[in-house]
């Protein structure tokens, strides 16, 4: 019974610091407290269900801002690309990964929370019939929230995607 009690517990805390809107990660440092994975891991992962990525550079080193790279990726981030596919029905190609060049903050790229996707009809349609409007980001991006806390904001040339959890996989 002690067990239990103690699972339980476990569960409830973890439920906690993971819940969008609930206290989350309070510092830049506890953003780090995510699952990462390798870029091989991300790649592996995206071939599985037809997740496609492009690079204007042709590589994938982190520290050059013309590759798209997946080292340090959230795992929830990589599963929250999985779900789109799946939900969506879309093809879908990454642009962006956590290579540098991309606006700093907690929830970055960098830190592995974001992927740009390449635009289509068929994804800017499934965002826009799927997800709410929640208004403009300060760079007036038009932002859409999914149902799990996700941010899916229009960049104009392609889907810039905040991932808090991986949508619901």
């Amino acid at each position: 019974m002690r067990i239990r009690s103690a699972l339980t517990a476990f569960a409830l805390a973890s439920g906690a610091l993971v819940a969008p809107g609930f206290g989350v990660l309070t510092s830049a440092s506890d953003a780090f407290a995510a699952t990462k994975i390798s870029h091989a891991t991300a790649t592996s992962m995206f071939r599985t269900t037809g997740v496609t990525w492009t690079s204007s550079g042709g590589c994938s080193n982190r520290n050059n801002p013309t590759c798209t790279s997946f080292d340090q990726l959230n795992l929830a981030t990589a599963q929250g690309a999985q779900t789109l596919k799946r939900a969506s029905g879309c093809a879908l190609n990454i642009t962006g990964g956590t290579e540098t060049g991309h606006a700093s903050g907690t929830y970055s790229h960098w830190n592995g929370y974001k992927l740009d996707f390449g635009k289509t009809s068929c994804v800017t349609n499934y965002v826009k019939n799927t997800f709410t409007y929640i208004g403009p980001r300060g760079d007036g991006a038009a932002q859409y929230k999914s149902g799990s806390g996700n941010i899916y904001a229009d960049e104009g040339n392609h889907w810039d995607v905040l991932y808090y959890n991986c949508g619901g996989c």
